[in-house]
C-alpha cells in the first residue's frame, strides 16, 4: 500500500467519532420503585430531570424524582416501619398469647380436675349425698372460673352459695337419716340458717382464705398478660408525625433520586432517624422494666403461697374436713336446728344410713399435662430477656439491612460518605431536643395513654 494511503487512514482515525457513553437513565430507579412496591412505574421519569418540584429530596442537579414520587415515598416509608415494628413485635406477642393460651388450658384441666375429684369424695364417702350435690360442686368450679376470668365473682360468695346448698343435703341424708323426708321450706330454711349456725366449723374460712390468695394471683397474671398485648397492640398503631415520616424518605428514598438505589444509611445516620420516629416509644422503656418486674412477683406469688394447683385440689380435703366436722357436732346442730326451723319426727323412712368409706386422692384418675409451674417459669425467663425491648427498638431497626457500619460508604442524608460524622442521639426523649435529623416535637398522645395505663395498672396490682 502506498505511504500516503496509510499516513490518511491513521489520520482520518483521530477525527473517528468515539461512542458515547451510555446516556443518562431512570432504569434502575423506576426497578427498584417497582421491586419494593412504591407505586406504579409510569411516575418515574425516563430519564432525570433537570428542573423538578421535589419538597423533601433536595437534588442539587438532575433528579429521577418527582413530587408525586415523594407522596408514594412517604406512604411505602409508613408501611415499612410499621411492618417492622409489627416483625420485631411478633415474637414477643407470639409468646405471650401462647402462654395465655398455655395458662387458659392448664386452668381448665386444674379446674375439671378438682371437680372430678370433690365429686368423687362423695361417690366413694358420702353416696347418699353424690346425685344432688353435683349441681353445687358444678357451680362452686364455674364462679371459681369465673373469678379468675376477672368477673364479679367474689370467692367469699361463691363457697359460702357451695356450703348453703352442701348443708340441707348433710342434714337430710346424714345427720338425720332415719327422719322423715325434709319439705321444702325445711331445706330452705337449713340453707338460710346455715351461716349462723356454723356446721361446718373452721374448714369453711380456711376455703375461703386459701382460695382467695391463688385466685387472686392467678387473675392478675390473666389480667397482666391481657395487659401486655394491649401495650404491644398500641405501639403498632400509634401513628408517625410529618417529620418523622419525611426524615425517614431522606434516608431510605432520597439516595434513590441520584440514582443510587443500592447505597445504605449510615448507622449513626439511621439511629438519629430511628430514635427520633421512635422517640415516644422510648418512653415506655422505665414503665414496661417495671411491669415485667411485676410479672416476676406475680409468678413467685403463684409458684409460692398462692399456688393455684395446690388450692384447687385442696378443695375436695377441706370439703371432707368440714362434713366430718358437721358429724362431730350432729347433736348439737340438730338441737340449734330444731329451735329455729322446727322439730322433726322419727317415722318410719325408705332412706338408708350413711355409710362412710374413705379412698385415697391417688383413686383418681390423674390426665398427664405440663407443669404449671414448668409453664410458668418457661413464660418468666423469656420476658426477663424483654425488660429492654422499648430501649433498644432503634437499634434492632438499624441492623442487618437496613444500615451500614462506618467504614463502608453509606448515605448520610445529602451525600454518600465514608463515615456519620454527627453527634448521635441517646433514646432519651429529652435528648431528642437535639436530634439533628428529626424534629421531636412532643410526646405521641396514644402512646402517653398507654403509658399511663400501664403505670396506673402497676399501682393497682402492687397494692
Amino acid at each position: 500500500m502506498p505511504r500516503f494511503s496509510l499516513s490518511l487512514l491513521l489520520l482520518l482515525s483521530l477525527f473517528a467519532p468515539v461512542p458515547s457513553s451510555r446516556l443518562p437513565s431512570c432504569y434502575e430507579v423506576r426497578a427498584a420503585f417497582q421491586l419494593q412496591q412504591v407505586g406504579r412505574a409510569r411516575l418515574v421519569p425516563e430519564v432525570p430531570l433537570e428542573e423538578s418540584d421535589l419538597q423533601i429530596c433536595d437534588n442539587k442537579a438532575s433528579t429521577c424524582c418527582t413530587h408525586k414520587m415523594e407522596e408514594s415515598y412517604q406512604a411505602a416509608v409508613k408501611r415499612e416501619l410499621a411492618h417492622n415494628i409489627q416483625a420485631l413485635n411478633f415474637e414477643l406477642k407470639y409468646m405471650i398469647d401462647a402462654h395465655i393460651s398455655a395458662f387458659q388450658g392448664t386452668f381448665t384441666y386444674l379446674i375439671e380436675k378438682a371437680a372430678n375429684q370433690t365429686l368423687s369424695l362423695f361417690d366413694s364417702s358420702y353416696q347418699p349425698l353424690a346425685q344432688e350435690v353435683q349441681e353445687p360442686v358444678r357451680e362452686l368450679f364455674t364462679d371459681i372460673s369465673l373469678n379468675i376470668l376477672g368477673e364479679d365473682m367474689p370467692v367469699e360468695g361463691a363457697v359460702s352459695r357451695f356450703f348453703d346448698a352442701l348443708f340441707p343435703l348433710v342434714y337430710n341424708h346424714l345427720l338425720s337419716p332415719t327422719r322423715a323426708p325434709l319439705s321444702e321450706d325445711y331445706l330452705e330454711c337449713l340453707r338460710l340458717t346455715r351461716q349462723d349456725i356454723n356446721p361446718f366449723g373452721p374448714s369453711f374460712q380456711g376455703m375461703v382464705t386459701e382460695l382467695s390468695k391463688s385466685l387472686w394471683a392467678s387473675r392478675m397474671m390473666k389480667q397482666s398478660l391481657n395487659m401486655a398485648i394491649h401495650t404491644i397492640n398500641s405501639t403498632e398503631h400509634a401513628g408517625m408525625t410529618r417529620e418523622c415520616t419525611r426524615a425517614l424518605v431522606r434516608m431510605q428514598y432520597c439516595p434513590h433520586c441520584q440514582g443510587l438505589t443500592l447505597i445504605r444509611p449510615c448507622v449513626g445516620y439511621c439511629l438519629n432517624v430511628m430514635r427520633g420516629c421512635l422517640a415516644s416509644l422510648a418512653d415506655l422503656d422505665a414503665p414496661w422494666r417495671d411491669f415485667i418486674s411485676l410479672l416476676e412477683n406475680i409468678a413467685g406469688q403463684m409458684s409460692g403461697s398462692h399456688d393455684l394447683e395446690l388450692a384447687l385440689l385442696g378443695i375436695r380435703d377441706m370439703v371432707r374436713e368440714s362434713i366430718e366436722y358437721a358429724l362431730t357436732q350432729g347433736r348439737n346442730l340438730t338441737s340449734m336446728v330444731e329451735k329455729v326451723c322446727g322439730q322433726l319426727h322419727e317415722e318410719i323412712s325408705h332412706k338408708q344410713p350413711r355409710e362412710v368409706t374413705f379412698q385415697n386422692d391417688e383413686d383418681v384418675d390423674e390426665t398427664k399435662h405440663p407443669s404449671p409451674a414448668h409453664v410458668r417459669r418457661e413464660f418468666i425467663m423469656y420476658m426477663k430477656l424483654s425488660k429492654a425491648f422499648y430501649a433498644v427498638l432503634a437499634e434492632r431497626l438499624c441492623d442487618g439491612d437496613l444500615s451500614v457500619r462506618d467504614g463502608s460508604t453509606c448515605w448520610n442524608g445529602e451525600d454518600v460518605v465514608e463515615s456519620y460524622t454527627k453527634n448521635v442521639m441517646s433514646n432519651d426523649m429529652k435528648a431528642q431536643v437535639n436530634n439533628p435529623e428529626v424534629k421531636v416535637r412532643g410526646r405521641n398522645v396514644v402512646i402517653s395513654q398507654v403509658i399511663d395505663q400501664l403505670r396506673h395498672f402497676i399501682k393497682v396490682v402492687s397494692l
